[in-house]
């Protein structure tokens, strides 16, 4: 409830007024200003629309507010200042001053001069003052108070609004912590309204999508994301429907950027975002952090590669020991090397000195169908065309990869055709791309390694990967080859192949 006190009387607001006495003085020991009990002029009537609507609009104020007149004598106070002290506004309105109810008797004067003193002073002035409660406790606050003035621009009195310290404390935090988050943090802060667009970004996320700031507002995900986008529009939805979830999540993203597309993987925190003034949540947004571990995850990455691969080698090594033949035994390794690294394997010999005429000796897996797969015993070459990768890489003793979508070849350690990475493949020009060179219909990529053994070449190793896979890269090529000197070691102890 709210009262006020305007010309002496204590009914602006609709309030009944209060007896006085000789004094002036209310007979509970309150001042009352001149004229106090008079009704209100000519004209004013208590209870009209405009008084009952400022007394909605101070009683709904999060802030607790009084109001003093020029002599001190308290004509306001909200439903706030009664939340905080305890004291409500029949008790409140009409005292002078707050000396022995609401401060401390040793207070009181230099309180009540401080306050009185923004009717001079321009603009707000604000303090920290410890009032009393009424079941006696003290509660530090923090005030705003400014003049209020008549009609003719002279000093009528002071309003003071007020709030314990603490929750002034913890807004300026928070307001602090936000501040902070979109300016100085070190990972990306991004606020995503309710229909999944961003509506503010802070400068570490800004340079992670390559973008300015401004630049990425109101824009849909899509387009700023090449890959990713729909699973990050499902989290971010599952965010507004449930809240946030327990745990960080990880995504592998593609970002579109001026200089091309980067993939990049991303830690993601959630945060339901919801309005702190309805009676009810309702979701604003979500609060979107993330940070980039591409590096770190990549590293674990390669490190889990390399040591499975390790393994397979140790493996296969053991079980071409224990191979009577060193035919079998290259085969055996072969089988091993496929696995988690190609769809294909095909293993060519070169017979009779001449490295052009490649013959099949074993292909994996074991049983595939291979086009124009034949016999090693038979020695007839297979059908390769001259600019075959296998014969170029037999020709140049090195390695050659080939991808679908490349226009060229490349030579030496996972170089790719002509320096750079094969691009979308239609799949009728893949299967003809892979028809051609004898391959099987669903390989996109290929690695043609030369088997070397004893300063000769005995022949070449391919290994063909499909679309779901990515291009063989130098990691790849330097395993590859390691895999090619075993299996040139099996064969040349089995006779098989040959050309200096």
């Amino acid at each position: 409830m709210t009262a006020s006190r305007r010309s002496g009387s204590t009914g602006e607001l609709g309030e009944p007024g209060r007896g006085t006495g000789q004094d002036g003085g209310t007979g509970d020991g309150r001042g009352g200003g001149p004229g106090s009990g008079e009704p209100n002029g000519p004209g004013e009537e208590t209870g009209r629309p405009g008084s009952d609507l400022l007394a909605a609009l101070l009683d709904g104020m999060d802030a607790a507010l009084c109001a003093l007149d020029a002599e001190g004598t308290v004509t306001h106070w909200n439903r706030e200042a009664e939340r905080i002290l305890g004291w409500s506004a029949e008790e409140a309105v009409g005292r002078r001053g707050f000396s022995g109810w609401a401060v401390r008797e040793a207070d009181a004067a230099q309180v009540a001069d401080r306050l009185l003193a923004a009717m001079d002073a321009p603009g707000r002035q604000v303090h920290e003052f410890a009032l009393l409660t009424k079941d006696g406790g003290r509660v530090l606050v923090r005030t705003q108070s400014a003049a209020v003035r008549g009609a003719d621009g002279s000093p009528a009195g002071v309003y003071c609004a007020f709030s314990e310290v603490h929750a002034q404390i913890d807004l300026e935090r928070s307001l602090a912590l936000s501040e902070a988050l979109f300016e100085d943090a070190s990972w990306g802060v991004v606020l995503v309204d309710a229909d999944l667009r961003p509506a503010v970004v802070n400068t570490h996320a800004a340079r992670a999508f390559g973008s300015g700031r401004s630049a990425l507002l109101g824009r849909p995900l899509g387009e700023l994301l090449a890959q990713g986008a729909e699973e990050l529009e499902s989290a971010l939805t599952h965010v507004l429907a449930a809240g946030a979830p327990p745990a960080p999540a990880e995504m592998w993203l593609t970002l579109r950027t001026a200089e091309g597309e980067r993939r990049r993987c991303w830690r993601n925190g959630f945060l339901r975002l919801s309005s702190p003034l309805a009676e009810e949540p309702v979701p604003l947004g979500v609060g979107w952090l993330f940070q980039d571990v591409t590096e770190s995850r990549r590293t674990e990455q390669e490190s889990a590669r390399l040591r499975f691969r390790g393994r397979q080698l140790h493996r296969a090594a053991l079980a071409a020991a224990e191979c009577e033949d060193p035919g079998e035994a290259a085969v055996t390794q072969l089988d091993f090397a496929l696995a988690g690294f190609a769809d294909h394997a095909l293993l060519d010999a070169a017979f009779d000195g001449e490295p052009a005429r490649l013959v099949r000796f074993a292909s994996a897996p074991a049983g595939g169908h291979v086009p124009g797969a034949l016999s090693g015993q038979a020695r007839i070459p297979v059908g390769y065309e001259e600019d075959h990768p296998a014969l170029l890489c037999v020709q140049r003793a090195g390695s050659v990869r080939a991808d679908a979508g490349g226009s060229g070849l490349g030579s030496g350690s996972g170089s790719g055709e002509n320096g750079e990475a094969a691009g979308p493949v239609d799949p009728e020009a893949a299967r003809r791309w892979a028809a051609r060179r004898q391959w099987p219909e669903d390989a996109v990529h290929a690695l043609c390694v030369v088997l070397r053994s004893r300063a000769r070449t005995l022949g070449a190793v391919t290994f063909l990967r499909g679309g779901h896979r990515p291009a063989f890269t130098r990691e790849d090529a330097q395993y590859a080859e390691s895999v090619a000197a075993r299996l040139a070691a099996a064969l040349d102890l089995a006779g098989v192949g040959g050309a200096d």
